[in-house]
Order: C-alpha cells, then structure tokens, then sequence
C-alpha cells in the first residue's frame, strides 16, 4: 500500500514548473523558433581563391575570423565558433571544405 503512495506521487509534476523547448544534438546554436540553421560549411568554395572565398563567408556570417592556411602548414587544433580557416593546395586555391571551427 505504501508503495503505490509513492509510485503515484512521484507521476506528478509540480504545477508551476516552467516547460522549457527540448533541444536535440543537432540544433546546437539555434535559436528556438528560427527555421533556419546557421551556415557551418561552405563545400561550394572549394577551387576559389582565397580573397573569393573570405567575401562569400563575409557575406553569410560577417563577424568570422578568416584565417588562410597554406599548403603544408600546421595549425593548432582548438575549436573557434569565431574562425573560418581556409586550406590553400600548392596553387594557392581552397582546398578542403571551409567550415567554422
């Protein structure tokens, strides 16, 4: 008899309690309410120079850090929500997908 005391009471939510959106892995930076997410990779880039490419990635989020990486160069492997780096090849072209990070 006791046991079904409890199991009942603990069903119960607190009237006042606020109900707050569920948020799943994949909506990380957007706001609840917005239909659209924020750009995070920009693969249409790739074989632009880089001056093309830094306009472009101003253009869809104009507070980025650019950072243009040449060919062969080491890079430090933090995460930046603030940087957008750009992978030269040899030719001076981006080379991989710019993506924030």
């Amino acid at each position: 008899m006791a046991d079904n005391q409890q199991t009942e009471s603990s069903d119960k939510q607190p009237v006042d309690a606020p109900i707050l959106p569920r948020l799943n892995a994949g909506t990380y930076g957007i706001l609840p309410g917005s239909s659209t997410a924020p750009k995070m990779e920009w693969p249409e880039l790739i074989g632009h120079t880089p001056e093309e490419a830094e306009k472009k990635i101003k253009e869809d989020m104009p507070r980025v850090q650019i950072q243009v990486v040449q060919a062969n160069s080491f890079v430090t492997m933090d995460f930046n929500r603030g940087r957008v780096r750009l992978y030269l090849d040899p030719s001076g072209k981006v080379e991989r997908p710019p993506r924030i990070g």
